[in-house]
């Protein structure tokens, strides 16, 4: 059976229908694997899944720009491991036009919290945007540019229990907007697992038999490590390795 067939098999389930599980305060898990993985999990995963459909279309274009300091102080606390971090990113979601500025924040009890709004355009003016980040961002606006762009397909599937969502991204490409340099994550795919606690999850159990096992993996600061040789990256170096092994090519520059 294709990838095409299978995502065709799973029920739908509609954006209108999802509102119960937007899970905006949650516990994320993310797995790395490849494209290969992707027919048996997905034909493991259906009789406990929906999957979601808006207008036909079930494998989604993401669009996302990501902003940071100057000095890229979002991407070195993460880099030197501190569990308190935020990240700030304009998300568009290219087939129905919708974009939204979301702050993320990490807190040290492993849960990740979003906020976001809908926005007219990808910029930081506008006294709306200055008062949700002056509310939510511990940064101040004036001090962010943006660093990072990326683009990836999207597929998301909603356990039948609407306690967590499963995503699944293919084809991740990287512009650094202060670089111009681009990187193409060709077959790499990555899994995230979001739930409000630690619930029973299908996917889990699925995921272990396959023998895809947890890997952090942040798409800004991959990233940025990809496509920015001045930064330190001395707490990705094993996930970069990793990555490398996968592809089979040197991705530092």
């Amino acid at each position: 059976m294709t990838l095409k067939q299978l995502t065709d098999s799973y029920l739908p389930i509609l954006l209108q229908q999802m509102d119960g599980v937007k899970l905006m305060n949650r516990i994320d898990t993310k797995f790395v694997t490849t494209a290969d993985m992707l027919v048996p999990l997905l034909d493991m995963a259906r009789n406990d899944y929906y999957i979601q459909d808006v207008d036909g279309e079930r494998n989604m274009i993401y669009e996302t720009t990501y902003y940071d300091t100057e000095a890229c102080d979002m991407y070195c606390r993460h880099q030197h491991g501190h569990v308190n971090r935020q990240k700030i990113r304009f998300r568009t979601y290219v087939l129905s036009g919708q974009q939204f500025l979301e702050v993320k924040t990490k807190n040290n009890h492993g849960r990740t919290k979003k906020k976001r709004i809908a926005v007219a355009d990808m910029n930081l003016a506008g006294n709306e945007k200055r008062e949700f980040l002056a509310h939510y961002l511990c940064y101040d606006a004036d001090s962010l540019v943006p660093h990072m762009h990326n683009f990836f397909n999207r597929m998301t599937l909603v356990n039948k229990s609407m306690t967590e969502r499963l995503t699944i991204d293919t084809s991740l490409k990287f512009h650094n907007l202060r670089t111009d340099s681009d990187f193409e994550t060709g077959p790499l795919v990555i899994v995230e697992l979001k739930r409000d606690s630690h619930v029973f999850s299908p996917a889990l159990e699925i995921l272990r038999r396959l023998h895809i096992h947890p890997h952090g993996f942040s798409k800004y600061c991959m990233g940025a490590a990809m496509t920015n040789g001045a930064l330190p990256v001395n707490r990705f170096k094993e996930k970069l390795r990793d990555v490398e092994k996968i592809l089979n090519t040197h991705i530092w520059i």
